[in-house]
């Protein structure tokens, strides 16, 4: 495949359909590849530039469009846009991205990362459970929507990012995952981290009423740190 320095969208075939995405490439034109899973409005420019944000940082950025180009209004609108996607689904639809990302040759390395906001959380936690390949998982305020995974086949190490002011994945809904991760026989141990004075969505930029600054700041620099160190440990 031709290599376009320039952010732009991609399609790839994916779980049986053609799917759609936005790639974003580091400056040097390679790099190890991760994908970034959307909240539950769609591939949002906010997830767009989360995607600009990791190339910068030297990894090759996949953003797979969940929802075939369309991107909800309102929160009505999104929760029927999530509801309408199973959860099954969805991890067929990532697994097909993931295959995307390590066949094109900008990506380097056998294995990819995958960060993912809300709906996007629940489903790193999902796509890392069911796909080998995912090394590197970290949720931000995952949304769980139908339970714990299956976590007997896990590889990936796991960095969690939740606001300790979180009405809807309050703090208290990591204990079930931690014990499903540690039954499932592994052998990771994942780390979990609460930010005080942050409530969901404390990451989007994009919703005043919702962004902490602070603990957005960490949180970023937590995961850059987290993805280098499993991904690319020579940088």
């Amino acid at each position: 495949m031709p290599t376009d320095p320039a952010p732009h969208n991609v399609e790839f075939p994916s779980a049986g359909a053609t799917a759609y995405g936005y790639l974003a490439l580091p400056p040097a034109g390679h790099g190890p590849g991760v994908i970034v899973i959307q909240e539950w409005w769609g591939l949002t420019d906010h997830i767009k530039d989360i995607a600009d944000r990791l190339a910068r940082e030297g990894f090759v950025a996949l953003a797979p469009d969940l929802y075939g180009r369309t991107v909800a209004h309102d929160s009505a609108e999104a929760l029927r846009m999530m509801n309408e996607l199973p959860t099954a689904r969805g991890v067929e639809l990532l697994e097909g991205a993931v295959s995307h990302l390590l066949s094109r040759e900008e990506t380097r390395g056998d294995t990819v990362g995958a960060v993912g906001f809300c709906m996007g959380g629940g489903f790193v936690l999902s796509l890392a459970a069911a796909d080998q390949r995912v090394s590197a998982a970290v949720p931000f305020y995952g949304v769980n929507r139908d339970g714990v995974p299956d976590f007997s086949h896990l590889k990936a190490q796991i960095l969690g990012h939740y606001g300790e002011s979180d009405e809807g994945v309050p703090p208290s809904s990591l204990v079930p995952i931690e014990a499903a991760i540690e039954d499932g026989g592994s052998g990771i141990v994942p780390t979990f981290h609460l930010y005080a004075g942050a409530g969901h969505a404390f990451f989007n930029d994009g919703r005043p009423e919702a962004y902490h600054a602070e603990a957005a700041e960490l949180a970023w620099s937590r995961t850059l740190d987290f993805l280098h160190a499993q991904l690319d440990p020579a940088v």
